[in-house]
């Protein structure tokens, strides 16, 4: 599976327990945002919509099980793989979980390389054309091993800017992105960036791409961003 620009919502009160998954997460090359209650959960939903949430149930101001429900209710964002992570070992508890729409439920305390596991088949399950190391569009191949992109089986050049926002275009074909989204995706939340420059590396990224002949694959959505198709 390509991991590629996935991001991965950590929700968790306890901060010991939340910077080790972190960097677990991390280190298998997710981009993870934290939050360490459901109300700052919320809000980071509702900034941008997260590839998948790990969701702790018990936590103040707003518990996961709420969270689960409100995220799952709404069209927007009811199709984002909920794992939930509960010391609540008690069957009728972990049947709650999965009723509120939670799509795992883990049992703490919780084996990492089986939660990792986990996060990997919710990921795979939720975008099945990021399965394996090729990503594909109509006739555009990405190749995240390799780094190598194609055409219509004609080489493409991109610099590491156009292929990173290629990626994250690639992995959700017709969603629209807004700039500050993929500000955040390609270039990081911590580092500040013009929102002006996504234009001109979306510019370049159309050029590569439609430089030995074949219509623009990037649809500009007039007063919110991009998009794939």
């Amino acid at each position: 599976m390509t991991v590629g620009q996935f991001h991965v919502l950590l929700v968790e009160d306890e901060p010991a327990q939340r910077e080790v998954l972190a960097y677990n997460l991390e280190a298998e090359g997710y981009a993870v945002r934290r939050a360490e209650n459901g109300e700052e959960a919320m809000i980071l939903i509702n900034e941008a919509a997260p590839d998948l949430i790990i969701l702790d149930w018990m936590m103040p101001l707003l518990s996961g099980i709420e969270v689960c429900r409100r995220v799952k209710t709404r069209p927007q964002t009811r199709e984002i793989p909920v794992i939930m992570l509960s010391a609540r070992s008690e069957e009728v508890d972990a049947v709650r979980g999965l009723d509120t729409g939670a799509d795992d439920y883990v049992i703490k305390p919780y084996n990492l390389r089986e939660l990792m596991a986990r996060v990997r088949t919710q990921l795979r399950r939720a975008h099945p054309s990021a399965s394996g190391d090729i990503l594909n569009f109509d006739d555009i191949a990405l190749n995240s091993e390799t780094h190598r992109v194609s055409r219509a089986d004609h080489d493409i050049k991109l610099g590491p800017t156009e292929y990173r926002l290629l990626v994250a275009l690639m992995e959700k074909p017709g969603r629209v992105f807004s700039r500050d989204q993929l500000l955040d995706m390609v270039w990081g939340r911590d580092i500040y960036v013009d929102t002006r420059t996504v234009d001109v590396h979306v510019a370049r990224l159309r050029k590569a791409l439609t430089g030995q002949g074949g219509s623009d694959p990037i649809r500009t959505v007039r007063g919110t961003g991009y998009a794939l198709g």
